[in-house]
């Protein structure tokens, strides 16, 4: 899929609340890309603005032209825009671009009633860009001067429907569609006007295309962290729109979003505060084909892993001192793991959902079945025999540690099953490796040898290699807590591979 692109044309909130900061969080978090042309600089904070810097309208220009010249974009958002020169140096040059649809958010009164354009600019901004506009989104009071301006009579309006006899009048002002934004004017139950906070429940926002109303109501929130919420909703606006949703799926997902922006924020500053651009997104915590890497580094897994790949039967291989019988017992119930380990591969090849997992896990059991061969040979040269082997019981370690892992490919899903498989998988591969590659292992006379030489040969680590890159395509896709779930599956396999190590020590799995 191509990445949607809107560029965004408004001024800079130095408190990150409002403005172009707010309008790249949101289109962020649906997943757009955002060019932008700054229109002003503010010193702010929750508190106010302290001072605006106006940029340059034919800086503007040359910004607009630059991001469309080249990258392009498939919706344009306007927020504040600081001068009548830079209204009519935007109207010019997005009208040399083919007109691309256009999000309008008339900032020009601020939240304390202030006017924040001067008359002729906006008087510039209703004839000029208004009908450029795909989608203009006022508040009631910019809604009313946008009507003074034009010499209309614009009483306050009282109820609901006279909210939408604003918007119809609104539109007729040129733009394609209005969304009357009616934050300033909370209603009771029965949609008239709340004379005081208590009699408040609804805030309706109406959306007239034209043709037909549309409203949009949602509960009356009662919260200080409502900065930036105009240019949060028209760049939500934006984004569904580059996305390809029809204008009532855009508006109605908009205000969605920034509902639940106003319900999930948090307290900064000491004033108006900003809402939760983030409310229905999350990131992983490992960048895309690291997520190995990221497991082994946690505390809770590292705790169990060394005690896996460090586990004194290991290190007995390792300096060959390990018993000799006990490394038998070993060897045998090995073979009998690896029966069940080839099992649980073939379900994980069942339970795959694209090709390409199925013949992975399908390529892993044909390396089980070419390690098992090896295996066997190097059991012939212990004295020990493919029949004598089978017909040795299995110890509850053995049992144990193979059933959970079959028990969680019948009862969880295939990605499931590739956690618990991945710690014998990776980590005889990494044991191995360490051990063929350390100082302090005895290579002359080590008759253990040539286990580790098994598990760092081709095959096993095209195995490895295979089984790892199944792991980091898949955990992409899953949500934070369900990873954590993995993990937790991840860290039993692995405590129950101890328990494989002790047994072959004589310990309490035998």
């Amino acid at each position: 899929m191509s990445v949607k692109r809107v560029l965004v044309i408004a001024g800079s909130d130095s408190s990150g609340g409002a403005g172009l900061e707010a309008d790249q969080r949101v289109l962020a978090a649906h997943g757009c890309y955002a060019l932008t042309a700054t229109t002003g600089l503010t010193a702010q904070n929750t508190l106010g603005v302290q001072d605006i810097f106006v940029v340059p309208s034919e800086f503007v220009r040359k910004q607009i032209n630059a991001g469309l010249e080249d990258v392009g974009a498939d919706v344009v958002k306007l927020g504040m825009l600081s001068s009548a020169d830079t209204i009519d140096v935007i109207a010019e040059t997005l009208q040399a671009h083919r007109d691309p649809p256009i999000v309008l958010d008339p900032v020009m009164v601020s939240t304390s009633g202030s006017q924040l354009l001067p008359e002729k600019a906006v008087k510039e901004l209703r004839t000029k860009l208004l009908p450029l506009t795909t989608i203009l989104t006022p508040n009631i009071p910019e809604a009313q001067l946008l009507l003074k301006d034009s010499g209309a009579d614009v009483p306050e309006p009282t109820n609901r429907d006279e909210l939408i006899q604003l918007a119809k009048r609104i539109c007729s002002l040129g733009p394609k569609a209005v969304l009357l934004k009616g934050g300033h004017l909370p209603l009771t139950k029965d949609h008239k006007t709340a004379k005081t906070p208590e009699e408040a429940t609804t805030v309706v926002d109406i959306l007239f295309d034209g043709k037909s109303v549309t409203l949009f109501e949602t509960e009356y929130l009662v919260s200080r962290n409502t900065h930036g919420t105009g240019c949060s909703l028209a760049s939500a606006i934006a984004a569904n729109l580059a996305m390809g949703k029809n204008m009532t799926r855009a508006v109605r997902g908009a205000v969605r979003f920034v509902e639940a922006g106003i319900k999930t924020s948090v307290d900064l500053g000491k004033g108006s505060g900003p809402i939760n651009h983030f409310h229905s997104i999350y990131t992983m915590p490992f960048v895309p084909g690291r997520f190995l890497e990221y497991i082994l580094d946690r505390s809770d897994v590292q705790r169990v892993w060394e005690r896996f790949t460090y586990h004194e039967f290991v290190e007995g291989i390792g300096q060959g001192t390990l018993p000799l019988e006990r490394f038998k017992e070993y060897l045998v119930q090995d073979y009998l793991y690896l029966v069940q380990f080839a099992r649980s591969n073939a379900l994980a090849s069942y339970k795959a959902k694209s090709m390409d997992s199925i013949a992975a896990s399908a390529q892993i059991v044909l390396h089980i079945q070419q390690e098992m061969a090896l295996h066997l040979d190097y059991c012939a040269s212990f004295g020990l025999s493919k029949q004598e082997m089978e017909d040795h019981p299995e110890t509850i370690a053995c049992t144990a540690y193979s059933r959970y892992i079959l028990d969680v490919g019948q009862s969880e899903d295939w990605l499931a099953l590739q956690m618990a498989l991945a710690p014998c998988l990776i980590g005889y591969g990494a044991i191995a490796r360490r051990l063929y590659t350390e100082e302090g292992t005895l290579r002359q006379g080590n008759q253990y040898w040539k286990w580790i030489e098994n598990y760092v040969a081709e095959d096993y680590t095209e195995a490895v290699r295979l089984g790892s890159a199944l792991l980091e395509e898949h955990m992409q896709q899953v949500s934070p807590s369900r990873m954590e779930e993995l993990i937790r599956i991840f860290i039993r396999a692995t405590e129950l591979e101890i328990s494989f190590w002790d047994m072959g020590l004589g310990g309490n799995g035998a």
